[in-house]
């Protein structure tokens, strides 16, 4: 599957998803990286058919009342840290763990944006 996680949850997320074999970036990969607008997010989502992974309710409202973007996973968690957010995704905790995400890692055309 293709993912593209936002920027309210950890970029360590992506290499989680990576690691697992999964076609994966983090919001901070993107030009604009984490200032990356919801709206360029859905467009980039939609038109690489990947799903958005994000915490941010305004994506889950888009969704349902336009189908914008088509593809959503909202990780709904409540207040917890990143390494408690980890540890929910059956990886480690440690940071040393996971890989980086690099842009020089992405796949796609860098072009169409």
């Amino acid at each position: 599957m293709k993912f593209l996680v936002d920027a309210q949850l950890p970029a360590r997320l992506a290499g989680f998803l990576q690691q697992a074999g999964h076609d994966a970036v983090h919001t901070s990969a993107l030009p604009t990286g984490n200032r990356t607008t919801d709206m360029r997010i859905t467009r980039i989502a939609d038109g690489e058919s990947r799903v958005v992974v994000t915490k941010d309710r305004d994506f889950r409202d888009g969704h349902l009342l336009s189908g914008s973007s088509r593809r959503l996973l909202v990780v709904a968690t409540g207040n917890i840290t990143n390494t408690e957010l980890m540890a929910l995704s059956g990886t480690t905790s440690t940071r040393s763990s996971m890989p980086s995400v690099k842009p020089t890692s992405l796949s796609w055309d860098r072009t169409r944006w």
